[in-house]
């Protein structure tokens, strides 16, 4: 999909792109990927990523939707009070990284203790509306999926014209995908990616964070 076909996803809004995981397929099947080993991109690059005593997990790399050189790959405090004080856009302390497509490290130094590696399958287009019955793994673009709808998330958001571009939803994580004896990153919750969107989609930032 290519940037010039995205107005019914990215301005009017009226369509949606779902993903969804299935257990891990080989890098010709698949969109990306959630749990296991961050993008070679990042080797040897842990200050890129670390912030002194603050560790980083990795938690998934999308193919941007619509840029086909591009991915883009999240990180989270290992500490998970970190970014359940810190959850809100300029404070949000996950990291939203977007860079060329790479494949998946050999290397564990980011790798998530409670997440099984899991393939992101190609997104399918949906209506927007009916995207907002269904459970999905990651939402791109059509408007969010919230579960505190208040206006205080969007504030600096909105000030500095940045636009929904994205959520991860835990409701549509496969059985599979946590440890037996791990936790949901996100309480059973959302992180929602925002960027600048005009021509072109810029600086993917992460929005905020919701937890059930």
């Amino acid at each position: 999909m290519t940037i010039e076909n995205h107005a019914n996803i990215l301005t009017t809004r009226v369509e949606s792109i779902l993903y969804y995981a299935k257990p891990f397929l080989t890098n010709e099947h698949r969109a990306g990927w959630i749990g296991g080993n961050a993008p070679d991109f990042f080797d040897d690059q842990s200050e890129l990523i670390h912030e002194g005593n603050q560790k980083y997990a990795f938690y998934l790399s999308l193919n941007h939707p619509f840029k086909p050189d591009s991915m883009i790959s999240i990180f989270i405090p290992e500490n998970r009070e970190t970014y359940l004080e810190n959850n809100i856009y300029p404070d949000c302390s996950v990291k939203v990284i977007e860079h060329p497509v790479s494949t998946e490290s050999t290397q564990e130094s980011f790798t998530h203790k409670d997440l099984i590696k899991h393939s992101i399958l190609f997104g399918e287009r949906s209506k927007d509306e009916d995207s907002m019955e269904q459970p999905f793994l990651i939402k791109a673009g059509g408007n969010p999926r919230l579960i505190q709808d208040e206006d205080y998330y969007f504030a600096k958001l909105k000030k500095e014209s940045l636009s929904f571009f994205f959520q991860v939803d835990e409701d549509g994580y496969p059985d599979t995908l946590i440890r037996e004896d791990g936790d949901y990153p996100f309480g059973f919750g959302s992180l929602y990616i925002f960027a600048k969107i005009g021509t072109e989609i810029q600086h993917p930032v992460a929005g905020f964070c919701q937890f059930s």
